[in-house]
């Protein structure tokens, strides 16, 4: 009986040694490998700026551009005259924006007698795609006399975002 215990210990030793070198066998080493690259471009920029209905006998000064600001310098005479800017805004990069926000300030010291409008833009601008925002600089049709204060400035700040 110690025998046939002894051969059964002895039979199982061998049937695990089996299976552990049979299962080691049948084991595989799976590799991943693998990398990522950004090659979207963010590239929303001013382009250019023009000057358009000048009332007779106004300057519309040399109006002057960056990527990223425009300045303009209006020198109107009498009420009722105007002169428009058209800020031409280019979505030169690879990735499509939308129109985050857009707040223009006004001088609360300057003139009442000068008025600034603009015109509503793109919402979306689509990569490689522009629009324009024009900017009305108006002295009031309605002014009787000439204002003690003559100047009138504006601060714009228009944000895009990842669309």
């Amino acid at each position: 009986m110690k025998n046939t215990k002894s051969i059964i210990i002895f039979a199982l030793l061998i049937v695990i040694s089996v299976m552990a070198v049979g299962y080691s066998s049948f084991e595989g080493r799976l590799t991943l490998n693998g990398t990522a690259e950004i090659v979207g471009e963010w590239n929303v920029r001013i382009i250019g700026i023009e000057t358009q209905d000048v009332s007779e006998g106004c300057d519309p000064g040399d109006p002057q551009f960056t990527n990223t600001s425009v300045t303009f310098s209006a020198k109107l005479l009498k009420p009722g005259d105007s002169i428009t800017y058209l800020i031409t805004i280019q979505n030169a990069g690879t990735i499509d924006v939308a129109l985050d926000n857009i707040i223009f300030m006004e001088d609360p010291n300057g003139s009442e007698a000068i008025n600034f409008t603009t015109s509503d833009i793109d919402h979306v601008l689509k990569a490689g795609n522009q629009t324009v925002l024009n900017v009305k600089v108006e002295y009031d049709p309605n002014t009787t006399e000439v204002p003690s204060i003559k100047t009138k400035s504006i601060t714009g700040i228009i944000e895009y975002v990842q669309k």
